[in-house]
């Protein structure tokens, strides 16, 4: 049986393809997809047309899933795998694993999962782990989980959870990430630049942790999401120019933290310009690979800050992020604003690479 998939062949080229599914190793399991989002991450691999560390084409693509386990290592419908270690605590995170795995169960699994067993993993970094192990493939019928994912990143679903709430765990574990490598906490005056997504994701965690909350960022649907999400201020900054000015007259204030959740050279280093003497400047978004900054080293030295950068990340997070999303901080409904199915996919995203203005996107990948 072939299952229709989406293949990237390079630069913004995407075909929707029959494909044959990979026979199940031991200890994988299959995923009948339910749902599946669109990501700015992977409308940069698409701009792209590859990323060096998660995929090299021809390959699957798409990382943001959830959805039924319909087949497990052996091959016999109904039969359960079993966990590598039954019981067993997620190292030092307390988390308990299912015992076993089977056929029916609902879940969500994280586009990669570290080795344990290198420096950082033993640092409890293991975000930063040196064999990290990517998994792609979400925009398709169904999807093979490797065996290590299985182990560290398989997370059951509880009943009433919809699978397009839950396929939004992923992004929210790096702004998880986020929020506790910048510490933030009650009471904190926080500037967020960006109002893509991530930004308002940060908006949401913020907002719910007791920080006053500003964003700033460019087009109005997305600025209106901001408002909606409980931002206590929102600053549109046009064409970008000027941004450092533009939110100092509409704030009239320095921030104790500003994330950065763009991207681009010119933001990480207006930043380091909006947060107070003794603040914290999380350079979140990813620039282009080989972009430099200029900082003025008397500011950053003077005013005490601290500059820092967070990426992608852990089991601990990917298990924090559910929760969220289980007791409905985190809902789909306000970040998912479209809907696509599976065969429009390329051109969606070329719609996409074009400036299209939606959130997230829903793929329908079963027609």
């Amino acid at each position: 049986m072939r299952v229709k998939a989406a293949i990237l062949h390079g630069k913004e080229h995407i075909q929707i393809e029959d494909v044959a599914p990979p026979a199940l190793k031991p200890g994988e399991v299959r995923i009948r997809i339910e749902a599946a989002l669109t990501c700015g991450t992977d409308l940069k691999v698409f701009k792209r047309g590859y990323h060096a560390k998660m995929i090299v084409p021809p390959a699957v693509f798409g990382h943001e899933l959830a959805g039924v386990i319909s087949e497990v290592a052996d091959g016999r419908a109904g039969s359960p795998l079993p966990a590598a270690r039954p019981d067993a605590k997620d190292g030092a995170h307390g988390v308990t694993r299912p015992t076993e795995w089977k056929t029916g169960d609902r879940v969500v699994v994280a586009n990669s999962a570290p080795c344990g067993g290198c420096f950082h993993c033993r640092a409890s970094q293991e975000n930063l782990c040196e064999d990290l192990l990517f998994l792609n493939g979400a925009y398709a019928e169904s999807i093979a989980v490797p065996a290590r994912l299985v182990q560290k990143n398989l997370l059951r679903l509880k009943p009433e959870t919809h699978f397009r709430d839950a396929a939004l765990v992923e992004p929210l574990a790096c702004v998880v990430q986020g929020v506790e490598d910048t510490q933030l906490r009650a009471g904190q005056n926080v500037l967020v630049i960006g109002a893509g997504p991530i930004g308002l994701m940060f908006v949401v965690l913020a907002k719910n942790l007791g920080c006053h909350v500003t964003i700033a960022g460019r087009r109005a649907p997305r600025l209106e999401a901001a408002q909606r999400l409980g931002s206590n201020q929102v600053v549109d900054i046009g064409d970008g120019s000027g941004l450092v000015a533009k939110v100092r007259e509409a704030t009239k204030t320095h921030f104790d933290a500003v994330i950065e959740a763009v991207g681009q050279p010119v933001v990480w280093e207006a930043a380091v310009h909006l947060v107070r003497k003794g603040g914290t400047v999380n350079f979140f978004g990813g620039c282009p690979s080989g972009a430099t900054i200029t900082l003025d080293t008397t500011l950053i030295h003077y005013s005490n800050l601290t500059l820092l950068a967070s990426f992608h990340h852990t089991p601990r997070t990917i298990r924090r992020a559910l929760e969220f999303i289980e007791t409905g901080v985190i809902r789909a409904a306000d970040f998912v604003d479209g809907e696509c199915p599976l065969t429009q996919l390329p051109e969606l995203f070329k719609s996409m690479a074009a400036g299209n203005q939606a959130v997230k996107t829903l793929i329908r990948v079963h027609e």
